[in-house]
């Protein structure tokens, strides 16, 4: 049996119709959520080094210029610590968190709607093999003990038609959700790293850099003379 022939379509009964419109709208939402999850993957390491060297050198303008050019959620998170360099930890800390709780949505959205296609599609095949198995019995009882076994034949294909084609779209939007979601996860855990390092860095290694910077300075005396 060949699965690219549209005559499936056909065969399959009226249910086909809605099923085929989900799995392009399941096509759809997976497409432009990996696009955009690419999109908002950096080397996190490589930028906070970045954003960190730039820091030492008393060049916050660059650093927040540079955060806002690059995309994702990581230079987001990084932004919103530098722009709240001169806070205590806390106020820091709080408006790194909001910022999360308005960036992980962003993340999340359309996940949630190819996870329901994956639970949707199984019981709409389910729904048109019942379909076409009452429309066969309809048959059988209309025609008598002398129905003709193609007309009970073509009911018992359009069933397992939309049974398989109800299991194979949801075994791939499941496996697509899963991909995303796993894309998900890791943005939000190097958001989470990003968040802890940058405010780290800002508030005791970066002070205890300059510290230490300036203390053979002030240390050294001049020799007595004798």
């Amino acid at each position: 049996m060949n699965f690219l022939d549209f005559s499936l379509l056909d065969r399959g009964g009226i249910l086909m119709w809605p099923l085929l419109l989900l799995s392009l709208f399941g096509f759809a939402f997976f497409v432009e959520r990996l696009f955009f999850l690419h999109k908002g993957q950096i080397r996190s390491g490589h930028f906070l080094d970045g954003i960190k060297n730039l820091l030492r050198k008393r060049r916050l303008l660059e650093a927040l210029t540079v955060c806002e050019e690059t995309p994702g959620p990581v230079a987001t998170i990084v932004k919103v610590a530098l722009l709240n360099y001169d806070q205590p930890e806390t106020k820091m800390r709080a408006e790194v968190q909001a910022t999360a709780l308005v960036e992980i949505p962003i993340l999340e959205r359309r996940v949630g709607t190819i996870a329901m296609i994956a639970k949707i599609a199984p019981l709409m095949g389910l729904l048109g093999t019942v379909m076409a198995l009452l429309k066969a019995f309809s048959l059988m009882q209309a025609s008598g003990p002398y129905m003709h076994v193609a007309n009970f034949s073509q009911s018992v294909a359009e069933a397992l038609i939309t049974t398989a084609t109800g299991l194979a779209i949801a075994i791939v939007a499941y496996l697509g959700h899963h991909f995303l979601h796993g894309r998900v996860r890791a943005l939000v855990h190097d958001m989470e790293w990003v968040g802890n390092n940058i405010i780290q860095f800002v508030l005791r290694e970066l002070p205890e850099e300059e510290q230490s910077a300036q203390s053979p300075d002030l240390g050294e005396e001049e020799p007595q003379e004798e």
